[in-house]
């Protein structure tokens, strides 16, 4: 996966509570974009700004980035709280994506910047 170019499937919790999720190339860009650092970002970030980004998924090609982005969208909020918990055990909350395609990606632990 590292020769290839990289992907980025992430979750973000909004100050109202609710989980986004998105795809991108360049996480620390789309971040700022959500967060209203830079221009561009979605209108729901925009209404509801996030506060953390809760877990990131690196994969090799749009396609599958795509596809887990889907998979997570189509999850009830207790199953993406669940995934958020237990993010290395993609396939056992989305037995359709090959686990093999995504590398959970740790988020740094700071309080100082929860990005």
């Amino acid at each position: 996966m590292d020769n290839e170019a990289s992907y980025y499937t992430y979750i973000l919790r909004c100050e109202n509570g609710a989980l986004y999720c998105g795809i991108t190339t360049d996480l620390s860009r789309r971040i700022n974009e959500h967060t209203g650092k830079a221009a561009g970002g979605a209108k729901y970030t925009h209404a509801n700004p996030p506060k953390k980004c809760e877990a990131v998924w690196k994969s090799g090609s749009r396609s599958d980035a795509s596809r887990l982005e889907y998979y997570i969208k189509k999850l009830p909020k207790a199953k993406k709280e669940e995934l958020i918990l237990s993010p290395v055990n993609l396939c056992s909350f989305i037995p359709c994506v090959n686990g093999e395609a995504y590398e959970f990606v740790k988020k740094r632990k700071t309080t100082k910047n929860p990005f």
